[in-house]
């Protein structure tokens, strides 16, 4: 099976290119959705998450609250140097798992941080998703409701 690593920015389109490929029977694995799964409450990586930034960033019905999580390690960076220890190494062990499960003659792996995780030695080509950094950021506005300032921070 061929992967192709598709990265871009947030908001840059990856998702779409993602589905346009689906849609041509492509096998895809987002890294993004395995974030997600992976810091559902229970799980050993939320549990991580909270022994490392405390247990106010649980909501009430045991979720992890991404806003305020959004906005701590957006605003320091040996936070989200921390948290990023603590997600990758189950994001990328759990990619290699969904990927070997396809049966698909080529698959996407889509990864934001491709790079600076050091993720383009497991893929036999790279696609990278790009587009004006003001589209970026109405983009994001419009489906996330974060504020310029806010996106600016996760775009730096």
């Amino acid at each position: 099976m061929l992967l192709v690593g598709l990265t871009g920015g947030i908001g840059s389109g990856k998702s779409t290119v993602a589905d346009l490929f689906a849609g041509l029977g492509a096998g895809v694995v987002d890294t993004d959705l395995l974030a997600r799964e992976l810091t559902e409450p229970g799980t050993p990586t939320l549990a991580r998450i909270v022994a490392e930034f405390g247990p106010g960033l649980l909501q009430s019905d045991g979720n992890l609250d991404r806003a305020q999580l959004r906005e701590r390690v957006f605003a320091d960076h040996a936070a989200r140097t921390r948290l990023e220890a603590i997600l990758h190494p189950p994001i990328r062990a759990l990619m290699l798992e969904r990927a070997t499960r396809l049966q698909t003659p080529y698959a996407l792996l889509v990864i934001p941080l491709l790079f600076e995780t050091g993720s383009e030695s497991l893929v036999e080509r790279v696609l990278a998703v790009d587009c004006p950094q003001a589209v970026q950021i109405e983009r994001v506005r419009r489906r996330s409701g974060l504020s310029e300032t806010q996106i600016a921070r996760i775009m730096a």
